[in-house]
């Protein structure tokens, strides 16, 4: 099952995010999400959160998911800059319907995790792909999150309509700490590398004053 990379923001979804500026002309290095990269010139013009629209001149590809892109009227450094971490987002009535077995990350993020025999797990709270295929974070209401591959197999079942889907977890499922979990971890280390002191006996300086 596929994954179009498209993200939810309520009627909209974010297509992009702005880079930083790439050489003098004003264009931008850009970082989509859609499934093919170039495909953000078919949606133009694309919108910022505070009604800017960005009418795309010139795309080219660049490395992965990054595209080098100038928009219309950005003709310097200067403006370019400016824009620098932009989200931009479309309708999500001027993108296509996804195909069979095709879904846009908004419409799995939120759906409610289930084992086969109805008991919860959690809910998706992100889509992954760290090159190995499609990932969901399922986040239950207490521990760490559970990583699952998005397949037949191991997600038989995707009822978009009534907000849930059906996780069969393999034998070894992958866990990702949360944030906090995973400083608290750094400062537990942090304090076992630290030097001891020993405490017994009068400080150097006091033997010093002796």
């Amino acid at each position: 099952m596929a994954v179009s990379q498209d993200r939810a923001a309520g009627d909209r979804l974010i297509v992009a995010k702005i880079g930083r500026a790439h050489g003098v002309r004003g264009e931008v290095r850009v970082k989509a999400f859609t499934a093919d990269p170039l495909a953000l010139a078919d949606y133009s013009p694309l919108f910022a959160s505070d009604g800017r629209s960005f009418s795309v001149k010139e795309l080219r590809a660049d490395k992965g998911d990054m595209v080098v892109a100038r928009f219309k009227g950005v003709s310097d450094r200067n403006a370019a800059e400016a824009l620098n971490g932009t989200m931009l987002f479309v309708a999500r009535a001027a993108l296509p319907a996804p195909d069979e077995d095709e879904f846009y990350h908004a419409d799995l993020i939120g759906l409610a995790a289930e084992a086969p025999d109805g008991s919860p797990l959690g809910r998706v709270v992100a889509v992954h792909d760290f090159g190995g295929g499609d990932i969901l974070e399922v986040k239950p209401e207490r521990g760490e999150s559970l990583l699952v591959s998005f397949t037949r197999e191991v997600v038989p079942s995707i009822d978009l309509a009534g907000g849930r889907i059906v996780v069969d977890l393999p034998a070894e499922i992958e866990v990702r700490e949360d944030d906090a979990a995973r400083e608290d971890a750094r400062e537990d280390d942090a304090q076992d590398e630290a030097p001891q002191t020993e405490n017994a006996g009068e400080s150097p300086a006091e033997e010093d004053r002796a």
